[in-house]
């Protein structure tokens, strides 16, 4: 297990505006595991594993961390659609010239 945040599976990423863990060598959010366990169409954290072509270790050590730090991960997609409204701001869409919005 590694010492540092608790997971053998799950690693953070310095210098990423995503403040979440990554499965070690690979670029997959723990978030995005765990997201395709849910709701009607869930899947198991076997075939999840089988999807993604990963260890059932990093799955399941996904959903934990996402289940205990739902608040963090809340708190970072706001943090992130914030981001994302003021680089919109600074930077309106392109339009050709003649562009006239439909009233």
């Amino acid at each position: 297990m590694n010492q540092s945040n608790g997971y053998q599976f799950l690693e953070m990423r310095p210098g990423y505006s995503i403040r979440q863990p990554f499965v070690k060598g690979r670029g997959i959010w723990a978030e995005v595991l765990y997201r395709e366990t849910l709701g009607e169409e869930g899947r198991t954290p076997e075939q999840v594993a089988a999807d993604f072509e990963v260890p059932l270790g990093a799955v399941l050590e996904s959903v934990d961390f996402c289940e205990k730090n739902a608040n963090f991960l809340e708190q970072e997609h706001q943090r992130e659609r914030q981001r994302w409204q003021e680089y919109d701001a600074k930077h309106p869409p392109l339009l050709p010239p003649d562009y006239k919005p439909e009233s």
